[in-house]
């Protein structure tokens, strides 16, 4: 299957006071036409930074570093802004984490969609884009689109304010979307219903997606293959249920640990101790070593490669060498990886 989006060893940095920040770290991987991607991992990891990278969205001290990124068969690694705003909408479009901020609080929710689908569209009638915006709020489950039309951010709920959001993205039938932990500001009921919801837009629409989030029971409902990332680098790779049932590095061990559901009732829940290293100076070798009870003396010396567990699953730990010591960790509930 040819690749929509093929990502290859890209970094990005910030220059900050305190020295460059290394936020994305020789990044790989590969999004498929059609597929949900999810990118896991702590807040701070870099899988936030690394979707607007993707989309050139950094601010003004972020600078793509090094590699390739490669959308829809074009390198698009050095376009430039006025390229990208072409792009935009068109090839990929974004969905937010707080649809408050993301809305503009002065404007009614349909102008907002309406002024998403003029970008692409200016020639547009006026009727013709008030039916599509109808159309794009139906597509969203908004409800009583025609009254809606004319209300502001302020009179929708949480869980509406996120489905404008998404109907704005939707505005251009994007081939990818980012959505950058799109249910954090909501219940835990809503939240179910704007992952079913945008699983069910992006079959209906054929669409790809990279989904980014910290929580892994958002992961088990709406990804096909996950990319777990820490301290900047992907450090394992693979289907859902490759993650899920057959997990291969400690990092994405303790982060299925501290799930609720792997906790035993007469013990407390798992945290992963320590912290994630600062990345204005990453440390040498294996990033997760100091928080990892599994660490071999190599790991604070050289960093691991990638390797291949299946033809679906790659993991970055030297625990997956020949020469290193076998390992089966108990991750709670008698669950074994």
């Amino acid at each position: 299957m040819s690749e929509l989006l093929e990502i290859k060893n890209l970094s990005v940095s910030f220059r900050t006071p305190q020295g460059e920040v290394e936020a994305v770290r020789d990044v790989s991987f590969s999004l498929h036409p059609g597929e949900v991607l999810a990118i896991v991992g702590e807040s701070g990891c870099g899988k936030s930074v690394l979707c607007r990278s993707i989309m050139k969205l950094l601010p003004k001290n972020g600078w793509i570093k090094g590699g390739t990124i490669l959308a829809d068969g074009a390198d698009i690694t050095h376009y430039t802004q006025r390229d990208m705003e072409r792009l935009r909408g068109r090839l990929f479009s974004m969905v937010f984490q707080d649809p408050l901020t993301a809305l503009n609080p002065t404007m009614t929710v349909g102008a907002q969609i309406a002024e998403a689908v003029l970008v692409h569209q200016p020639k547009l009638r006026k009727e013709a884009v008030r039916r599509r915006v109808l159309e794009l709020m139906d597509l969203v489950g908004i409800t009583g689109g025609e009254e809606r039309f004319r209300r502001y951010p302020h009179d929708f709920s949480g869980g509406m304010r996120q489905r404008a959001v998404m109907a704005a993205a939707l505005a251009s039938d994007p081939k990818i979307l980012f959505a950058d932990e799109p249910t954090t500001a909501l219940d835990v009921t809503i939240q179910a219903q704007i992952l079913d919801l945008l699983r069910d837009i992006q079959v209906k629409l054929g669409m790809a997606a990279v989904l980014v989030t910290h929580d892994l029971g958002v992961v088990a409902r709406a990804a096909d293959r996950v990319a777990v990332m820490y301290a900047g680098k992907i450090v394992e790779t693979g289907t859902v249920e490759d993650i899920f049932y057959d997990p291969r590095h400690p990092y994405t061990w303790g982060l299925l640990r501290s799930l609720p559901a792997w906790a035993r009732d007469d013990e407390p829940l798992y945290t992963i101790p320590g912290l994630p290293p600062t990345l204005i100076h990453p440390p040498k070798g294996d990033a997760f070593a100091c928080r990892n009870e599994y660490a071999l003396a190599i790991d604070y010396q050289e960093a691991p490669p990638m390797f291949q567990v299946s033809e679906t699953h790659f993991a970055a730990t030297w625990l997956l060498d020949e020469r290193a010591p076998k390992i089966t960790p108990t991750l709670g509930g008698g669950f074994h990886g």
